[in-house]
């Protein structure tokens, strides 16, 4: 009875471990945007093998997915999750699980996905100018985007390689939106950047510009707020401004493809990296701008680690300040003008 009774346990264990098999969440995010360690919590808190995958840009991502990677959570920028939308690629969130009640009502509800269907929010903030104030002149600053035409500064600058980016900054610098599908405008935009590249030789830059800028290898440089953030804490001789003619407003978002495997998980992941505790944790790793409202005053307050830090502060309400509209017209057209620029 007994070699009976311990067979019988020994095959409730056997069963017990087919119908406990682990499961696999895949996610899809930009390269150093979290705290590792809440990766290994989730694993451990649902029983799941998490395979976390990184890209640097939005449209590398829509490659891979195009390609037949599938993913379970992606986190694309604004007029990203809109194309997805559009091409009927996300699936809707389980919003029983997936709460947005904490989430800063300046980053929901927005033209991409008015209702956040489809869409919750990871991080946010803005692109603006970080510069040496032992190099540049405050009343320069006064020219907003054309102070980086300002020969004073030749040889001084680091410009970000992304051609959406370019063209943000020449169309604010000329009053234009930076939307703009305008013939002419578009014109007068390749015109200012390729005034830029030849008189002002600037140097250009993506994620390296955190380093060179903490190190003050040049004067100013064109930069994301989270990176400028870090950079503010690194480096006191550095500030952070951002031009009155408006500037590109970004929210990279947390969403959950139409093939995903896991659905469920997704919806658990996002929630759980929404919860207080993993936005506070997050935000001081990474450095950009926290979407929850609690974490956000903390953050901001006078006790808080961001107190004073102007780029972690995203400016709210500034009208002239936009999201970016996915238009794939435009962006064939600003990527053809934007290599010719620097082919030049």
């Amino acid at each position: 009875m007994k070699k009976l009774s311990m067979l019988i346990l020994v095959l409730a264990f056997m069963l017990a471990g087919c119908n406990s098999e682990t499961k696999t969440l895949k996610v899809f995010n930009w390269g150093v945007y979290m705290d590792a360690s809440l990766i290994d919590e989730f694993e451990k808190e649902y029983n799941v093998r998490v395979v976390y995958d990184e890209f640097d840009s939005n449209e590398s991502m829509y490659t891979k997915l195009m390609s037949g990677e599938k993913y379970d959570v992606i986190v694309p920028s604004d007029y990203m999750v809109q194309r997805l939308i559009q091409e009927n690629l996300l699936q809707k969130l389980d919003k029983k699980v997936v709460s947005l009640d904490n989430v800063l009502s300046n980053v929901l509800n927005k033209d991409f996905d008015p209702n956040n269907d489809y869409s919750a929010p990871y991080f946010w903030g803005n692109v603006g100018l970080i510069y040496d104030t032992t190099q540049v002149d405050a009343k320069d600053l006064e020219d907003g985007w054309n102070i980086l035409l300002n020969e004073k500064y030749k040889g001084k600058i680091y410009f970000y390689d992304s051609e959406r980016d370019a063209f943000l900054v020449a169309l604010k610098a000329l009053g234009y939106s930076a939307n703009s599908k305008v013939d002419s405008q578009l014109n007068e935009a390749f015109n200012w950047l390729t005034r830029l590249n030849s008189t002002m030789s600037p140097i250009y830059v993506t994620d390296d510009v955190i380093d060179n800028m903490v190190a003050g290898n040049k004067a100013i440089a064109v930069v994301y707020s989270g990176d400028a953030a870090y950079i503010l804490d690194e480096n006191e001789n550095m500030g952070y401004f951002v031009p009155k003619e408006g500037t590109n407003l970004w929210i990279d978002s947390m969403v959950i493809p139409a093939n995903a495997d896991n659905p469920e998980l997704a919806n658990a992941w996002i929630a759980f990296m929404l919860s207080e505790d993993a936005q506070s944790r997050n935000t001081l790793e990474v450095g950009y701008s926290t979407v929850h409202k609690d974490v956000w005053e903390t953050m901001i307050s006078d006790e808080g680690d961001y107190a004073g830090n102007d780029a972690y502060a995203v400016r709210v309400d500034y009208a002239k300040d936009e999201i970016f509209k996915y238009d794939e017209e435009l962006k064939v057209k600003m990527s053809d003008l934007w290599l010719k620029i620097k082919a030049q």
